[in-house]
């Protein structure tokens, strides 16, 4: 993606279901449990370099003795520092007693973040500031170990301001309005509920204060609290969280949205956004890796039971295309093929782009994410060339020689363009001055791109259009290319997200931008603008159900090619080279991507009602010149 969007967190619990003697026997090691989350959490760094945390449950300790341990880093590499802290906590005991290396009980009582269940975060922040304050997981103290609460999520509500006055309707105090400590605090009230009902029916049934505790831990039933809790919430989410002591739960949307992936044996249950991190840090086979259903929860009690409830009746299943196109690691085998496909399903449109001339054509990637989908396009590339062979083969009972000797030589000119060197920062703020930087973000490879030729580059998606036009684009132009194609392999953005991306404001999109433009030229523009504020404003006094995406209008009255046009029109700028921008069909994404059918930026299909109040009002705030967050 040239316009570098930040995006979803990754979530990663590990419940080890034996003692930790077991896994010191087994596999060598008591902190077997804590090399795989620092593992897990590498392995989704891609999800969240703003900050990580780790927090950890230890089984049976006695009052007095420390059972939950939470650290947490905003630093640079917060991964590591988190884990560093641990290490020198862990080496500082060893130092003192080696011999707790071999006696994995006495190692988990002496020493901080050594547990049963550990809970780790990966964030990226969307939204606020990224203090250490915002980073997960969360922390609900209290001196009931079981009415302890840890909370960590890959998620965004988009009816954070009901969700918090339904806890001051409750007589609480919150001390943020923010969806985290919201949904902490509204599952908190139903845990607190649970157990004062429960120590209720123990006192009748003859039990004392101590002895009620573990009978409590016992007989908690976390999917009737999370059914209560959740019952409110309109968002995207895949929400984890630990009990003091010891029970684990991660809730999935209803629709889906935010990805959830688990592993379970009689060792160890595992959760994660994202499938290939738990495949290869457990070395388990794909097929082995389960999706957690919409709506549902999966449960693991301290007694290491493991199960499935259904928490919300799910939705049309709207699990997020963004995943697939760029944000999850492409070594996930069903990833790796979908963007393939999406590749693939582009050069016909390509084809078309450069008037059917494979001879005078170069094909590249930019950024090195987009280098899948290249892959896709190149073997649609060579299959139209054995094609075109076969036809030559046996369009007469002769085939002419020269033709067939052509086609032979024929292939897909492939090139490496452009590579990224660093991320350029500067403390110049004169614009002329930064523009001039950033388009050197890019080294060029010089020599291989004749006046003649057409220069085909696939990217990602294209969100801003900023780096494209003061960066790439005149790069490319420095080769002198007959005509420059930028393909993307996701549909043109149109809309914000609001379950977790990093794209809030309308205004910043390409897309937006050249629908503006089309309606100025047809002088309507004006007119336009004021209905479609005026059916927004009007929105806000409906139900929220009844509440549709006004925002369409502003599309409605242009084909994709139209929108795709101007979008070349305002980047082009004073580049020599012709210029044509392509994007992938919707329905050509929903080929590639069958299981992922949530489209609400591309479309503004949004798959909860708190979607399209979001839309009017991040429509609103362009009307107004607000630049706030429309949830």
């Amino acid at each position: 993606m040239s316009d570098q969007i930040k995006h979803e967190c990754g979530i990663a619990l590990i419940h080890l279901k034996k003692p930790l003697a077991y896994y010191k026997k087994k596999y060598g090691s008591a902190l077997y449990g804590l090399n795989k989350m620092y593992l897990l959490m590498e392995k989704q760094h891609n999800r969240g370099q703003d900050g990580a945390g780790f927090a950890s449950i230890k089984y049976d300790m006695q009052p007095g003795q420390r059972y939950i341990s939470r650290v947490r880093s905003n630093k640079a590499q917060p991964i590591q520092h988190i884990f560093q802290k641990i290490n020198v906590r862990i080496q500082e005991a060893l130092d003192e007693a080696p011999q707790l290396l071999e006696k994995p009980d006495a190692l988990k009582q002496a020493v901080p973040y050594v547990g049963e269940v550990m809970l780790g975060h990966v964030r990226y922040g969307t939204f606020g500031k990224n203090s250490l304050e915002s980073v997960h997981p969360f922390l609900r103290q209290n001196n009931w170990m079981h009415r302890n609460l840890i909370v960590a999520g890959n998620f965004n509500m988009t009816n954070v301001h009901e969700l918090f006055q339904n806890l001051v309707d409750l007589g609480q105090h919150p001390k943020a309005q923010a969806d985290t400590v919201t949904v902490m605090e509204k599952i908190g009230h139903f845990l607190d509920d649970a157990v004062a009902k429960i120590y209720k029916k123990l006192k009748k049934e003859g039990f004392d204060k101590a002895t009620a505790s573990p009978q409590i831990a016992a007989r908690l039933k976390i999917h009737k609290i999370l059914k209560k809790a959740a019952k409110n919430w309109d968002g995207g989410y895949a929400m984890a969280g630990l009990l003091g002591h010891g029970d684990s739960f991660v809730l999935r949307d209803p629709a889906g949205i935010r990805p959830t992936y688990y592993y379970d044996d009689d060792e160890v249950m595992v959760v994660a956004s994202e499938r290939p991190a738990i495949q290869t840090v457990f070395n388990i086979p794909f097929e082995a890796i389960q999706e957690l259903p919409p709506g549902n929860a999966i449960i693991t009690k301290k007694q290491g039971g493991t199960t499935i409830r259904e928490i919300i009746a799910p939705l049309p299943k709207k699990a997020c295309s963004f995943e697939r196109i760029y944000f999850s690691r492409g070594s996930d085998a069903a990833i790796y093929n979908e963007r393939k496909k999406l590749g693939e399903l582009l050069f016909p449109s390509v084809l078309e782009g450069i008037n059917n001339d494979l001879v005078n054509s170069v094909f590249s990637f930019i950024p090195n994410t987009a280098e899948t989908s290249f892959y896709g396009m190149i073997s649609a590339a060579q299959i139209h060339v054995k094609k075109l062979l076969a036809q030559a083969l046996t369009a007469t009972e002769r085939p002419n020689a020269a033709e067939v000797e052509q086609l032979l030589l024929l292939k897909p000119r492939i090139e490496k363009i452009a590579i990224k060197d660093a991320k350029l920062r500067t403390f110049i703020t004169e614009d002329a001055s930064r523009d001039d930087l950033v388009a050197h973000v890019y080294d060029i490879t010089y020599g291989v791109v004749k006046p003649t030729d057409n220069l085909v580059i696939i990217d990602d998606s294209i969100v801003r259009g900023t780096t494209l036009k003061k960066s790439i684009l005149k790069m490319l132009d420095r080769l002198s290319p007959k005509k420059i194609i930028v393909v993307s392999s996701a549909p043109q953005i149109r809309y914000p997200d609001c379950y977790g991306i990093d794209m809030a404001n309308l205004h910043d999109f390409i897309a937006f931008q050249a629908a503006l433009a089309l309606h100025k030229d047809q002088g309507d523009l004006q007119p336009l603008l004021d209905t479609i504020y005026a059916a927004c404003k009007e929105s806000l006094n409906l139900p929220l159900e009844a509440v549709t995406n006004c925002v369409k209008a502003l599309y409605a009255p242009f084909t994709d090619a139209m929108i795709s046009d101007k979008i070349a029109t305002l980047l082009k700028n004073d580049i020599k080279s012709e210029l044509q921008i392509i994007f992938q069909p919707i329905a050509n994404l929903h080929q590639a991507c069958p299981d992922n059918l949530g489209d609400w930026y591309f479309s503004g299909d949004y798959p909860t009602p708190g979607g399209n109040r979001m839309v009017n009002r991040a429509f609103m705030n362009f009307y107004e010149g607000k630049k706030g967050r429309a949830y």
